[in-house]
């Protein structure tokens, strides 16, 4: 006898099949993955703690995917959230994922291996999320995610406008690659415009096949920067997404202050540069798009900013200092070293 949704095209038990494989794969959430809702304990010491809850999903990034390399991109989705709780002066506490397709199949484990990885490397829990299998809406291989997550702060330690000064510093830390904003254009550019392939070797990339650049996963800053929060650190943190260096950095600065950055100072990833030869982009525009290679960007007091870089720097050269917070003359962030 067959089952009147499964004559419709969902099929239930592959649902009741993925939640058995996050509980297998969570070990530390068995008692929570399943029920009707995720369930997360404040910790305790907390005078007055401040929930921030951050929302987001990879873009057309997942698009690249469909060469079957699918265990990556829950690493964006995560990296994504808890990377702008980060921004506010947050530890990430939890994680709930939505992934949506056409049939719910080993894929949606693949995915799901991701935002595994992504939590571990967050140090967040996973206490939920949803997979919905909608066929007609999406085809059977396709499939969308986004995630959903809160951290929490000491109302007194949230990283605000008011935090910064002139004479700050500026630390870059560096990204993994493009991370996951820009990718309509990075489509465009290299599968449109030049017609490459996912396995196409670049001779500006030699590290690895197109593929490989374009699929790195977006960095998680929780491990680095939280220690820096916890000492208090820190005046402010502009998370370098979709917008690049002039829109995401002004975000942290009040109005009457600027920043001044060298783009000679640091170190930027082969993809940047295949990216900008290739779709015969402005330098300035690259910036305006994309994190050219530094995904978050700290602004710390002057007196503090050896001993940042230092602890940033302990295992592998990572962060540069590459500017200065002044009082604003024009704008609200100059670049030298760009063309327009």
């Amino acid at each position: 006898m067959t089952n009147p949704y499964e004559d419709a095209g969902v099929n239930v038990e592959s649902g009741y099949q993925i939640s058995k494989f996050v509980k297998q794969n969570t070990a530390d959430n068995k008692s929570n993955i399943g029920n009707f809702g995720g369930m997360y304990e404040i910790p305790e010491g907390y005078k007055k703690p401040v929930l921030i809850s951050s929302n987001d999903g990879v873009g057309t990034k997942l698009l690249l995917t469909e060469n079957g390399k699918l265990d990556t991109i829950g690493i964006d989705c995560v990296a994504m959230c808890v990377n702008d709780i980060l921004a506010q002066g947050a530890m990430p506490l939890y994680f709930l994922d939505y992934i949506s397709t056409g049939k719910i199949d080993d894929k949606v484990k693949k995915i799901l291996t991701g935002v595994i990885e992504g939590c571990r490397q967050a140090n967040a829990s996973l206490i939920g999320g949803e997979t919905a299998e909608m066929p007609d809406v999406y085809s059977e291989t396709s499939y969308d995610i986004a995630g959903f997550s809160v951290g929490i702060c000491e109302k007194d330690n949230v990283l605000n406008k008011s935090n910064i000064k002139a004479d700050d510093i500026l630390i870059g830390i560096s990204s993994s690659g493009l991370h996951s904003n820009g990718y309509s254009l990075i489509r465009k550019i290299f599968f449109k415009d030049h017609d490459f392939k996912m396995d196409s070797v670049l001779p500006e990339l030699p590290n690895g096949s197109l593929g490989d650049y374009l699929l790195e996963p977006t960095k998680i800053y929780v491990k680095d920067v939280l220690p820096l929060l916890n000492h208090k650190e820190i005046h402010g943190i502009a998370h370098i997404t979709g917008g690049g260096f002039y829109e995401n950095i002004p975000r942290m600065l009040p109005d009457e202050l600027s920043a001044v950055i060298d783009t000679n100072r640091w170190v930027k990833n082969e993809i940047f540069t295949a990216v900008q030869k290739y779709g015969s982009i402005k330098t300035d525009d690259m910036y305006h798009i994309f994190n050219m290679g530094l995904g978050m960007i700290l602004a710390v007091d002057s007196k503090e900013a050896a001993t940042v870089l230092a602890e940033l720097n302990k295992s592998i050269l990572q962060a540069w200092k590459i500017g200065d917070i002044v009082n604003k003359t024009k704008n609200s962030i100059e670049l030298t070293g760009v063309d327009a």
